[in-house]
């Protein structure tokens, strides 16, 4: 069999170096057909001159000189501008997308590699989010086509082999409450960027981090849950989890439940999504089952972390109100991080946002662009 050929969306970031430590470990098993990178053109070069892969997208056209100066792979097709990742999805000689792309703009991706008939390993979870009942026949578990890399899906997905579908009961997702699980609401007034950056358990991109805090992150997954394993709301629930350990559970109808265990280290469902339905040898670090261990949970504060029941009403209000809610997050995101607004306007500004904003137009991708575009321009309006 030959190497599983990846077009790697976003191997600039966490998840896309992290892939690239399994290509590493797996080298008689994969190959990377390309890579894509925001601004970090120096990382993306390396990258190139490393795994020499056919194609490179670097979307800042401003740094066309210096990145195509640090490629010294020849051979390798080098492309400016996002608009290019979309259409080279498709090239015949990928089996695999791997899209880790940042918030909305992973959604084209997405749409145009499920049209192409590729294989998606899946950790842009903002696709499901804006665009799951578009995407929603290209789900089916019978042959899957999007493979979760989040680890509380792929802890799912491992949990579900051999178990059929209609014996769930409910999905329990963890979620370790990030940096202020143990807050007050008064204290969340006094959040910086600073202590909001650092997670307590996980290493990821600035914008994740923030909606880990806020978890609008784990109210993401929780739709992106119902999508993948075609679930209503009431069915998946999100639980704080502090030790990050267990990733996910799955209750059946007989009282029974399953859990996948794991060290914190995105490798692991990295390597999963690609391997499915295999198992390869992992370079990841194992749990020592000779110590004492102490795993707690405890419910999601709702008031505590506002973020998380809006996300949940959005997908209630279905339509374009996810769109609304994604856009309007990643606007509210961006101006906490460049310190324009407060750490408790975020919520606020996407409340609002979902209030003010209602299209009733039928549901498209182009509908989706705009109405991405005029919740992104609203949500910069918006002092709170």
């Amino acid at each position: 069999m030959r190497n599983q050929s990846i077009f790697l969306l976003g191997s600039t970031g966490s998840i896309g170096t992290q892939t690239l430590d399994v290509v590493r470990n797996n080298p008689e098993k994969l190959t990377v057909f390309g890579v894509t990178g925001n601004k970090n053109w120096e990382l993306l070069a390396k990258q190139v001159n490393e795994f020499k892969p056919k194609v490179a997208v670097l979307a800042d056209k401003a740094s066309e000189k210096q990145f195509r100066n640090a490629v010294r792979h020849e051979q390798t097709q080098l492309y400016f501008g996002h608009e290019y990742i979309a259409a080279l999805v498709a090239e015949p000689e990928i089996d695999v997308v791997l899209n880790s792309l940042v918030g909305f703009s992973g959604f084209i991706p997405t749409c145009k590699a499920l049209e192409s008939g590729k294989r998606v390993a899946l950790a842009n979870k903002e696709s499901l989010v804006v665009g799951g009942e578009l995407i929603k026949e290209h789900l089916g578990l019978a042959e899957i086509k999007v493979f979760p890399v989040d680890s509380e899906h792929s802890a799912i997905l491992q949990c579900l082999v051999g178990e059929p579908l209609k014996s769930i009961e409910k999905l329990i997702i963890t979620a370790s409450g990030g940096p202020f699980r143990d807050y007050s609401l008064e204290g969340l007034e006094q959040v910086t960027v600073e202590k909001a950056l650092k997670h307590p358990n996980w290493s990821m991109g600035a914008k994740i981090t923030i909606d880990s805090a806020t978890m609008m992150n784990k109210g993401f997954e929780v739709i992106e849950a119902c999508w993948l394993f075609d679930l209503p709301l009431e069915s998946v629930e999100a639980v704080i989890h502090p030790q990050s350990i267990i990733h996910s559970m799955v209750v059946f109808e007989d009282g029974s439940a399953k859990a996948q265990l794991g060290i914190p280290d995105m490798r692991l469902p990295i390597q999963y999504a690609l391997s499915y339905p295999d198992r390869w040898p992992g370079d990841v670090p194992r749990i020592s089952w000779s110590e004492a261990h102490t795993w707690t949970f405890r419910p999601v504060d709702t008031q505590l972390y506002a973020c998380y029941g809006l996300a949940l009403q959005a997908y209630k209000d279905g339509g374009y109100a996810p769109a609304v809610l994604n856009a309007s997050n990643e606007i509210a995101v961006a101006r906490f991080l460049n310190k324009e607004i407060p750490y408790i306007a975020i919520s606020k500004i996407v409340e609002k946002s979902l209030e003010q904003i209602n299209e009733t137009s039928t549901l498209s991708v182009d509908s989706i662009i705009e109405v991405d575009k005029y919740s992104r321009e609203f949500a910069q309006t918006l002092t709170i």
